[in-house]
């Protein structure tokens, strides 16, 4: 905290000066440039019906792009029915999904802006209601499922008790993902995101926590982070090798004896082995105990050590919410991209006025330019 604001003050004093934004620069990876490192994480909006993106989508993920970020992200887009947090997620199991997604795409490349998608599965954290809805069970006349999961151990008291995957099973959610890359390629999207994290399903697999098979894909670290990699497998046999493939993780349970910045660090080396081109990190999500202490960008520890020992690209989120603070991290090289969610919830336009805070040149949208002038 003491260095952020240390950063604060010797910026205000030096800003006149002329030099080169890190969080302005570009970012290669494969065969995308991205414009600037500025990202729009992840967020589930749970306003899909049948899984069918929307207008809202539509306007949602469509203003952030025309707000100046680098590259947007669908929320957590559920690779079958049963893979959805709610009935309200927005969903890819099936070739209806593609035409919207298709239009949202579209207009995502005309604002120069790449477009990317998040592919995931909620396992025991499924057939719950979206937050303004109570969260807790959706009984199955309710429209709600039996969720899935490694183990037969529901997340919460007032969570559904999950079935535990059988072989079958396990085969299903891999071809699962492997299918909802292909119609995301269908779809427009350039970069995927394997979903990994906030306690959904390989998440699941990969915590001692939540995992106590004694198969194959249960005990040890090995077996644990199977599914994962069986995943990645399955979803790069379809994914162009010269597209973005990206993996989410959380880093740490926040929680004893659950998944930490060791195994973190262990499985992201194995990662980049396996050719995903930048680690997201983020942290907890897998059990209700969790103990997380929170200040401005306090998942920035994780993402910098796994950068720094393993050279995977990394990105990092959370309580990130200006542009000096975001320009700090990057200059000072410890991650290589910076996701933003509730920021540009509250300002979609944050990467056009961070720009002009940072003395960059941002390129607006010609039916806003008369606006510029008055940023500072």
């Amino acid at each position: 905290m003491r260095c952020y604001y240390l950063a604060i003050v010797i910026f205000a004093e030096y800003k006149t000066l002329t030099f080169m934004s890190s969080l302005f620069s570009a970012l290669t990876i494969k065969s995308i440039t991205l414009k600037n490192r500025l990202v729009v994480s992840p967020m589930c909006q749970y306003s899909a019906e049948d899984g069918f993106a929307s207008d809202w989508h539509l306007v949602h993920l469509g203003s952030r792009a025309v707000g100046g970020a680098s590259l947007v992200i669908s929320e957590a887009t559920a690779v079958s029915p049963e893979g959805r947090i709610s009935p309200d997620d927005l969903g890819i199991w099936k070739g209806g999904h593609i035409e919207k997604l298709t239009q949202i795409t579209a207009f995502i490349k005309e604002q120069g802006c790449v477009p990317g998608i998040q592919l995931a599965h909620a396992g025991r954290k499924a057939s719950t209601a979206a937050p303004w809805k109570g969260r807790g069970v959706v009984v199955e006349k309710e429209g709600g499922w039996v969720p899935v999961a490694p183990s037969a151990l529901p997340f919460a008291d007032n969570y559904p008790m999950p079935a535990e995957l059988d072989a079958m099973g396990i085969r299903k959610v891999i071809s699962d993902f492997a299918a909802a890359a292909q119609r995301a390629l269908r779809a427009g999207f350039l970069v995927a995101e394997i979903h990994a994290a906030h306690g959904y399903l390989i998440h699941q697999f990969l915590s001692p926590l939540s995992n106590i098979r004694v198969d194959e894909y249960g005990g040890s670290f090995e077996n644990r982070i199977r599914l994962l990699l069986e995943v990645i497998d399955g979803v790069k046999a379809v994914w162009p090798g010269d597209l973005p493939l990206l993996v989410r993780i959380s880093a740490t349970d926040w929680a004893p004896g659950g998944w930490d910045a060791d195994d973190s660090v262990r499985l992201a080396g194995i990662l980049k082995i396996a050719g995903i081109d930048l680690i997201d990190v983020s942290t907890g999500g897998l059990v209700n105990h969790q103990k997380i202490p929170l200040s401005p960008a306090y998942q920035l520890p994780f993402a910098t050590r796994i950068k720094r020992e393993t050279g995977i690209l990394t990105s990092t989120v959370g309580l990130i919410t200006d542009a000096i603070q975001a320009e700090t991290i990057l200059a000072n090289g410890e991650a290589d991209m910076v996701m933003m969610a509730r920021e540009l919830l509250r300002n979609p336009y944050f990467p056009l006025q961070a720009a002009a805070s940072l003395g960059e040149e941002l390129a607006w949208p010609v039916q806003y330019e008369r606006a510029k002038a008055a940023v500072v």
